[in-house]
């Protein structure tokens, strides 16, 4: 059964743990791959908030990932991490460093979006965030909204939030997990409509057409933001290759957001690609056109996805401190499935 959510990809799992309420407003979210992925990252803009993303490297040693965290706290919710690691490595799940079972090195890299507005100064992820989102964390469908790591999320004038979807593409799924953050709007303001409103699929954003109505809102200033998130794929994929469907991933970010990828934003994507199934293999004039072929159909498959989970994070958000959600301002449209 399908959930259009990132965890319709075999073998990823997800878990939220966030506080809303008494002066609190933030969470952390964690992408599980218990067998492990091979992975990537692409970051753009002037503010990122990250760890262990060099190791992500093509050249470097480590291959694969046993989870990626994704938290609220800005550079503080980076410590969410050291709960998802110690969560890992009590099921000896990590880089093997030595002889005995246990002897592992959990591979975690993370990304942090500011909300620290929305919370009382000091009110911020820790360990025992990161360790809770790794308890709660299934293969079913994904809570989406005002959660996780998208708790306290803003996107410009508006309440963000975290989103997911998925799609199949030459039967490999892609998925995505993304948490609006961002600096820009994501809507057009005059009228209602998402600017990734021409992605749906479906109809899986709940409304037959948009409000055509301007908001009684005005544009917020420029604030530290940053938009996060993973896509995953089903696919036996080298560091490279992976990294391409970061880049792609990206793309879709900049269809949902205007601007994005600001000196405001520090917009990072992770890429896991969990290995089930080969790519088609075609030697051509050129080279490998066939194995190049198929990546290009999953960049493109990535774009998309990533920008409808980013839709689905804004019409599932709800009001938090006073900061409007799009469900407040156009009450008309409904959120998502």
């Amino acid at each position: 059964m399908r959930h259009n959510a990132i965890t319709d990809v075999p073998g990823v799992l997800v878990g939220h743990h966030h506080r809303l309420g008494s002066g609190w407003a933030s969470g952390t979210t964690v992408v599980l791959v218990p067998d492990g992925a091979v992975a990537a990252v692409d970051q753009r803009g002037g503010a990122p908030g990250t760890r262990e993303t060099n190791l992500l490297e093509p050249e470097n040693l480590v291959q694969r990932v046993n989870a990626v965290c994704v938290s609220g706290g800005s550079a503080y919710g980076l410590a969410a991490a050291d709960g998802v690691m110690r969560w890992l490595g009590e099921r000896d799940l990590g880089f093997p460093v030595g002889r005995e079972p246990h002897e592992v090195v959990p591979i975690v890299p993370a990304a942090v979006i500011f909300d620290l507005p929305r919370s009382d100064w000091g009110n911020r992820p820790d360990t025992s965030f990161g360790y809770a989102a790794c308890a709660a964390a299934l293969d079913g469908p994904v809570g989406q909204g005002t959660v996780g790591a998208g708790t306290g999320a803003q996107v410009g004038s508006l309440k963000g939030g975290v989103g997911t979807a998925s799609e199949v593409v030459d039967g490999f799924v892609v998925g995505a997990l993304a948490v609006l953050n961002a600096s820009g709007e994501a809507v057009r303001l005059d009228t209602g409509e998402p600017f990734a409103a021409d992605h749906e699929h479906e109809g899986e954003f709940g409304v037959a057409r948009w409000p055509g109505r301007p908001a009684e809102l005005s544009a917020a200033p420029p604030d530290l933001n940053t938009t996060i998130g993973v896509l995953a794929v089903d696919a036996a994929l080298s560091k490279a290759e992976c990294r391409r469907l970061a880049v792609a991933a990206q793309d879709g970010l900049a269809r949902a957001v205007r601007p994005a990828h600001t000196m405001f934003d520090g917009d990072t994507v992770f890429a896991l690609a969990t290995g089930a199934r080969e790519l088609s293999r075609a030697e051509g004039p050129i080279g490998d056109v066939g194995r190049a072929a198929a990546l290009d159909a999953l960049c493109s498959a990535a774009a998309r996805v990533f920008a409808r989970a980013l839709v689905h994070g804004l019409l599932a958000a709800t009001s938090v401190a006073g900061l409007p959600a799009y469900r407040d301002v156009w009450p008309e449209t409904s959120a998502p499935s």
